[in-house]
């Protein structure tokens, strides 16, 4: 899984005062979970944009005072008004601890239902799957390569070594739903 890196200084005082003072400044609060004890710090806004503007789940390499660890973002606050970043809480991994996590789907292959007119759909955009983090995949493939108009891939279909999957086994991904189009294919090719 890719890994973005984050720099924040150790915050000496703890409460609101502190934490609008830290916002005034282009300073997010920050608490790291995990481990022997949580670790409050701040880190500079625009640090966020890697994280945040993407699709993609990443690992986040933070240094705080030349200490680096590996963690995850778990938690984002925004303002009401104006979406700027007001909290993140983040989790520390460890190799031999599983963690929980939403990972992107990705559609391989070309779907023979969509070459007769029919539009693939997708219902799950994000996966949530436990796992070891060594383990975690960046993207959930998933082959549409045999599904035909009205066909579909359940979670339960979809195969990924040494992880759990948490979302209902019986709930669709993908599936290729008619169109107008194909409907009137299929009743010409008939006729």
């Amino acid at each position: 899984m890719k890994t973005v890196s984050m720099s924040g200084s150790p915050r000496e005082n703890v409460g609101k005062k502190d934490a609008k003072a830290l916002r005034r400044k282009g300073l997010v609060p920050c608490v790291m979970y995990g481990g022997d004890k949580q670790v409050s710090f701040s880190v500079a806004e625009t640090e966020f944009k890697p994280l945040l503007f993407t699709p993609d789940t990443h690992y986040v390499e933070l240094n705080i005072d030349g200490e680096k660890t590996k963690v995850i973002l778990q938690e984002i606050q925004y303002h009401p008004v104006s979406d700027a970043v007001i909290h993140a809480d983040f989790l520390r991994l460890f190799d031999d601890k599983p963690i929980t996590i939403s990972i992107p789907i990705k559609a391989v292959g070309v779907a023979p239902g969509v070459l007769q007119g029919g539009k693939l759909e997708t219902k799950i955009r994000k996966m949530k799957l436990k796992g070891l983090p060594n383990d975690m995949p960046q993207y959930v493939e998933v082959d549409i390569s045999n599904l035909n108009i009205a066909q579909s891939i359940k979670v339960e279909d979809i195969k990924i070594p040494n992880i759990e999957k948490l979302d209902v086994k019986s709930s669709i991904v993908l599936w290729v739903k008619s169109t107008r189009q194909a409907a009137t294919a299929a009743t010409t090719e008939a006729s």
